[in-house]
This record gives C-alpha cells, structure tokens and sequence, in this order.
C-alpha cells in the first residue's frame, strides 16, 4: 500500500499498482555504478497515488535500490534539476524507507496486482537479463490480462520477454522505449565531456534497434518529447521524461 494512502479510489476493491525496480549494478561498459532512474519511480508513484490506487515497490532480486546518481535532481550535472517531484520524495523519510529493502518479484502476487510497472535507469541494460523472475512475472501479468508496462531503458524486458509459446511478446507490438535519437545525444554528451572514449558507447546495446528485430513496431515522438503509447494490454513510456504520461495511460487503463 501506498504509504500516504489518502484518498482509495474504492476503499473496499482498490486498483493496485506494482513497481518493479532495478537493481544495482556496474556498466561494462563505463564502469559506473547504475540502478533506477528517480523520475521513472516518482512521477509514476505521484500520479498513481494521487489519484487513490496503492502502488508498492519491489525489485529484481530483492534488497535496497539505489538511483542513477544523474537521475538525482540535486547532482552536480544538474541534468534532472527541475524534477521537483523527485526532490519532494527523496526528502521524505518514509518514502526512501521503501527503498532500503525491497521485496523480490517473486513476492509479487497475481491476484492482488491489477499492473506491474517495470521502471528503467541504466541498470536494466545491464542485468535485466538475469532477472528471470521479473521476465516471468512481466509474461504471467500479461498472459493473464493485466496491465504491464515498462518505462525507458525498463523496455529493455521487451527483448526477452516471451509468451509462453516461446514467440516474444513485443512481436507485432507497437511500442516505444529509450530512442536512437536518445542514444545518439546521451553518447555525445560523454564524450565532450571526455567521460568515455568515442570508440565506446554508454549502453551495450539499443533498445529500438534490438526490438525491431524482434518484429516490433517501434514508435517514437522525437529526442526528450514526453510520450507513451498503448497496445492492448502493454503500455510503453519513451524515456525518463514520459513518466507522468505514461502514468497518465495507465490510469485510463485502470479505470477500464
């Protein structure tokens, strides 16, 4: 449950929302520390909550969760430093208790949940892979009916997410995720800050590229333009600027 539940939007049925964090982990390749991407949790959580669903935190594996430093609206590159609803939560007390020791995927419950909501930062890149479970619970929620969604560099579960009759479920999806145009700036803007050398690139793969193998139909609005869209009962947000639209979305779809 949401940890300031004020306002259920049915107190004896509400619509529950599941958060599914990364990790931390290292890039291979530019040797940062990554994880989750701060506006990818909190505008999602803000917009859910406001409006009365519960929304609970999980990760991975289980354990505490710890954001992009970039991500961070009070980092010294100042990249995220008008996102003052992350400002707002990582001064809440209560709400960063929620990041210290986050259940496992495994924890959660089909029955209960109505969405999962995978978010992305660097760290899905990395080791999302690895995270059979998620992969597991991403296809149950889907195959069930529900509503799943991934946000940015978090639609890289797309890759490896597959039906269970082995076929992917983005296939014939139309999605969008962490552009090309979005790469394309991202390694630009370490390299002229000499952060990594031009013959490196700051993610290991692409999202837009490796999906469109896959037989997705892969849309985006243009470098940093907010955007979501929905396919059925999959819902994609573009990149760490589409958190309250893709929030937006979900909540249209919850009330369904």
């Amino acid at each position: 449950m949401s940890h300031k539940n004020r306002n259920p939007v049915n107190g004896k049925n509400p619509k529950r929302v599941a958060i599914i964090l990364s990790n931390p982990t290292v890039s291979t390749t530019t040797g940062w520390p990554v994880g989750f991407w701060w506006s990818e949790l909190s505008h999602p959580y803000f917009k859910l909550t406001e409006m009365g669903h519960e929304v609970e935190i999980f990760s991975y594996f289980g354990g505490k969760c710890v954001a992009d430093g970039m991500s961070d609206p009070h980092d010294v590159t100042q990249w995220q430093a008008d996102d003052v609803i992350s400002r707002g939560y990582i001064h809440d007390p209560e709400f960063m208790a929620l990041l210290d020791d986050t259940k496992p995927v495994t924890a959660i419950d089909l029955a209960r949940f109505d969405a999962l909501l995978v978010a992305g930062g660097q760290g899905p890149m990395f080791i999302i892979d690895q995270a059979v479970d998620a992969l597991k619970k991403f296809v149950e929620f889907y195959e069930a009916g529900k509503i799943v969604v991934a946000l940015c560099h978090g639609v890289a579960i797309l890759r490896y997410a597959r039906l269970s009759s082995g076929e992917y479920l983005v296939k014939g999806r139309t999605v969008t995720g962490f552009a090309n145009v979005e790469e394309d700036f991202s390694d630009e803007a370490v390299w002229s800050m000499n952060l990594l050398s031009r013959d490196k690139h700051v993610m290991p793969w692409r999202i837009e590229d490796e999906l469109k193998k896959i037989g997705a139909n892969f849309i985006q609005a243009g470098l940093w333009k907010g955007f979501a869209v929905r396919d059925g009962n999959l819902i994609t947000g573009q990149q760490n600027f589409s958190g309250s639209e893709t929030a937006e979305v979900l909540i249209r779809a919850l009330g369904e």
